[in-house]
């Protein structure tokens, strides 16, 4: 099984050229854009340079690549096709659902102390203009948390700062609505929401599924549709854009799209090719146990590992992140570090490889300062 694996992962490899060049570990911010979708991309440019980019044929075109990328992001979640919004981001997701909701002044939201600013700035825009109160506990905590006050925990599924994995059954065990943000499992760790018990799950296309900027996802699950009211309604919103100010929505999650449908979503979709070929539960494998032989090979070398979860992320105490980041990156390796935290973080995909994981764990010492 495990050559099976790694097999697979080499195989991989070869779809992303950025990994002639560097090291790539820095997935949870951007991911590498496999050769195919690239491909895709430059077609659909040409295509557009020279038919113009106007037009019924256009539109439609558009429209049913958002159908497929709707269908194939269902499929990726254990959802249904109509539970999923095509957003530009996570945070898009998460402001959906945030300004969405029926909150009203004094409506407690239970978030945690290590949430990405993407989720933290909606609830800070909720808390100063709708007079919710945000309560802020530890990660490992929040489950425990709840209470009869709370109305929604809004945190996320895999912690940005260390990669641990919110205990997802005490959460559902609590009764309350949860929004996780997905920014960091979607694409990385297996993600079934019918098994997270969440009620809404936002995730990004630009990180762990390597499609272009200013993709997203948005899932709500079905009975929690109607209580979201859509905070940016648009022409894809309706089913019959000339009752606009009636506001006939569409049916599902649709009805949460973002702007027009987006014609690279033929990017995203050609992005999503290439992670299911080797079969998408041994991706989501192998990275998991090169993520955790990073992690070991760390601590061996005397460094503080950051506790992390079964995530494809590993992070490190060093004295100076940033410095730390310049000074790898001329070493081939690219990670980032984390603002306000002692951290640097490596996002390993299945497509990372044992050597170049051992080579940082060596050079690590080195930069810790």
């Amino acid at each position: 099984m495990r050559l099976t694996l790694v097999s697979a992962a080499m195989d991989l490899r070869s779809h992303f050229p950025v990994l002639e060049e560097v090291a790539y570990l820095n997935s949870g911010s951007v991911g590498p854009i496999p050769r195919e979708a690239a491909e895709v991309a430059q077609a659909e440019i040409a295509d557009q340079l020279q038919r113009g980019r106007g037009g019924k044929a256009s539109f439609e075109r558009g429209a049913e690549l958002g159908n497929q990328l709707r269908s194939r992001i269902a499929g990726l979640m254990n959802a249904d096709a109509t539970e999923i919004a095509l957003t530009g981001a996570t945070t898009d997701g998460v402001n959906a659902v945030i300004a969405g909701l029926d909150l009203q002044p004094g409506d407690e939201v239970l978030t945690t102390d290590e949430e990405h600013p993407g989720l933290l700035a909606p609830l800070g825009l909720a808390k100063r203009r709708r007079g919710i109160t945000v309560r802020m506990v530890p990660f490992a905590e929040v489950a425990a948390a709840a209470t009869p006050d709370t109305k929604l925990i809004a945190c996320s599924h895999v912690s940005w700062i260390n990669g641990r994995v919110v205990d997802s059954a005490g959460l559902r065990a609590t009764g309350v609505p949860v929004l996780l943000d997905g920014a960091q499992g979607i694409g990385a760790v297996a993600v079934d929401v019918d098994e997270l018990g969440c009620d809404f799950y936002a995730g990004s296309g630009q990180k762990w599924l390597c499609g272009p900027i200013g993709s997203g996802y948005l899932y709500v699950r079905s009975d929690r549709i109607e209580d979201l009211h859509p905070i940016a309604p648009s022409y894809g919103s309706l089913t019959d854009p000339l009752r606009a100010i009636d506001l006939p929505l569409r049916d599902g999650a649709a009805r949460f799209d973002g702007g027009f449908p987006a014609i690279h979503a033929g990017w995203a979709l050609a992005s999503l090719g290439v992670l299911e070929a080797p079969g998408i539960d041994a991706v989501f494998d192998h990275a998991a146990t090169l993520s955790a032989r990073l992690a070991d090979a760390l601590a061996a070398q005397d460094l503080t590992v950051a506790p992390r979860g079964a995530s494809t992320l590993v992070s490190w105490e060093v004295g100076d992140p940033e410095a730390a980041v310049a000074t790898l990156l001329e070493a081939g390796f690219s990670v980032r570090n984390l603002p306000g935290t002692t951290y640097l973080r490596a996002a390993v995909g299945a497509w990372s490889s044992e050597d170049e994981l051992d080579r940082l764990a060596q050079l690590a010492p080195a930069h810790a300062g």
